[in-house]
């Protein structure tokens, strides 16, 4: 089903919702926390052609790690 973009930007506040519920919302709340959780990649098509989803990028990028010494003590703290 199609929809039309300038009806999107006539939405009303669906009835559940009253004005003292939204009074204390805010937007972004939890953004910061996110950010620092987070680290967001792009992969290029041909690359993220190769994995399933996004537990075979991690286990294939641990795999690299653990066979470069330098990187080896910061997988070690990651498990802990």
């Amino acid at each position: 089903m199609k929809t039309n973009p300038e009806s999107d930007l006539n939405d009303e506040l669906l009835p559940e919702y009253t004005e003292e519920q939204m009074k204390n919302m805010v937007r972004g709340k939890y953004a910061a926390r996110l950010a620092q959780t987070v680290a967001l990649v792009t992969l290029e098509p041909d690359v993220a052609a190769a994995f399933p989803d996004a537990a075979a990028v991690n286990a294939a990028l641990r795999s690299l790690m653990t066979k470069t010494e330098e990187n080896a003590p910061v997988l070690a703290a990651a498990e802990r």
